[in-house]
Formats: structure tokens, sequence, C-alpha cells
């Protein structure tokens, strides 16, 4: 049964514009390879509440996606190893 998921990941500011486009162009390619992609949306540059592995700022990005319940596992594996990942969250929307 395919359930709805939110992601949000933080991209690390010294990756840079075409450095952050990339990414996110990597992230999008993931989710469609084993999901539905519903939207994506870049929330832009936002200072963080703390610094994390030396940065300040973040790029944010936000997908919803429509997958299996074993697809996010996937996906956190991958975020997890990629580099210019900060932080990432995946959440089930609920109904």
């Amino acid at each position: 049964m395919a359930n709805t998921y939110r992601l949000i990941v933080v991209l690390g500011a010294s990756l840079g514009e075409e450095g952050s486009a990339s990414l996110t162009d990597t992230i999008k390619a993931k989710i469609e390879s084993g999901a539905t992609l519903n939207s994506l949306d870049s929330l832009g540059n936002k200072e963080l509440a703390y610094e994390i592995d030396g940065e300040k700022n973040g790029y944010y990005v936000q997908a919803n996606f429509t997958a299996d319940s074993d697809f996010p596992k996937e996906l956190e594996r991958v975020l997890k190893i990629t580099d210019g990942v900060i932080r990432y969250l995946i959440v089930r929307v609920g109904e």
C-alpha cells in the first residue's frame, strides 16, 4: 500500500548555487526511481539554529512523494552517505 511522505533536506551552503541545484536534481532522480514525486520545492538559504559540521547556513529542499513503506528506508540510506547533505527528515503525512 502506498503512503504519502514529506522529505526535508538541509544541504550545505558551501556547495554554492550550482552544487545545491545539482544535488537537488540527484535527490529528485532517486525519489523518482522508486516513488511518485508529488512536488519538489527549494526553500532557499536559511540560517541554522546552531552550527552543524562548520556550516552556519543551509539550503533547504522539501519534497512530497508517494511510495511503498520500504522506500523511505532506502532513501535514508542514500541521504546518509551523500556528501553535502547536512540533515534530513522523512515523515509520513497522515490521512
